[in-house]
């Protein structure tokens, strides 16, 4: 009997070991083809009026990051606004993939607005000569309509799979009143959907790296009726003007000698 228990103990502590160890082994993969990309949020873009916007008054004011940009961007001349978010993360533990849970498809539901089918769902940009998927929205609350356009990176490298996993929740959330004042039935629409477990298992086939340094980011701007080429004209060429590649290190070394 007391070898079997040691036995016993000894397989679980074997199988601790390999759990824990099976990330830093599994996910290990890189696109060669691309160099790493870390992106700095500029204040002054030509033509365009800085306003800093309260984190607590972000949608995404739930994410758990170590630096936030919150602000919005006029350009009184043309009438036209863009809002902009960046979280990012620069330290590696194991719970950095809570990052990209709370994407605008929870989060902008939850906070009461509409979302409506649009197609596209995402669009593939190049950003500084990096390709990146973003995720395209539309959010309806009462008569404003804003099209966002959100996306990340892990390690300076974009993300090999989408953060869709909680669009068709989101819907469904929007549309059900009685979710919304209860509060808790999102998370049982989100444990049965297909699609909210989808992303885990194209990182796991991917074997991208999933822990380490992380952004998020995502824009928007106001939609006149159904006028959405010139409100995704104006969101595409807002990210080169808003976002520049900077060296990670130097950036990682500013922000903990500002903490």
């Amino acid at each position: 009997m007391r070898k079997r228990h040691y036995s016993i103990t000894a397989f679980l502590v074997v199988a601790l070991v390999v759990l824990w160890a099976f990330p830093s082994v599994w996910y290990t993969r890189s696109d060669t083809q691309l160099k790493p990309v870390w992106l700095s949020e500029r204040t002054n873009v030509v033509g365009w009026t800085y306003k800093k916007v309260p984190v607590a008054e972000s949608a995404e004011r739930i994410l758990v990051a170590d630096r936030t940009v919150s602000a919005e961007f006029a350009d009184e001349a043309h009438g036209r606004a863009v809002r902009v978010f960046s979280a990012k993360r620069y330290s590696s533990k194991s719970h950095d993939i809570g990052l990209f849970t709370h994407t605008p498809d929870r989060c902008w539901t939850q906070g009461g607005w509409g979302l409506e089918p649009i197609a596209p769902d995402s669009v593939s940009l190049a950003l500084h000569g990096v390709p990146i998927v973003f995720e395209r929205r539309l959010f309806v609350g009462g008569d404003k309509r804003e099209l966002v356009y959100f996306g990340g990176l892990v390690g300076g490298q974009p993300l090999p799979y989408r953060l869709d996993h909680n669009l068709s929740v989101g819907v469904k959330y929007a549309l059900d009143k009685a979710a919304q004042e209860s509060g808790t039935a999102g998370f049982g629409m989100r444990a049965v959907d297909k699609v909210f477990w989808q992303r885990i298992w194209d990182a796991f086939l991917a074997r991208r790296q999933i822990l380490g340094p992380k952004q998020f980011i995502r824009v928007s701007t106001s939609v006149a009726g159904s006028d959405f080429e010139s409100a995704d004209r104006l969101l595409q060429s807002f990210f080169e003007g808003w976002l520049e590649p900077v060296d990670y290190q130097t950036e990682l070394e500013d922000w903990l000698a500002g903490r």
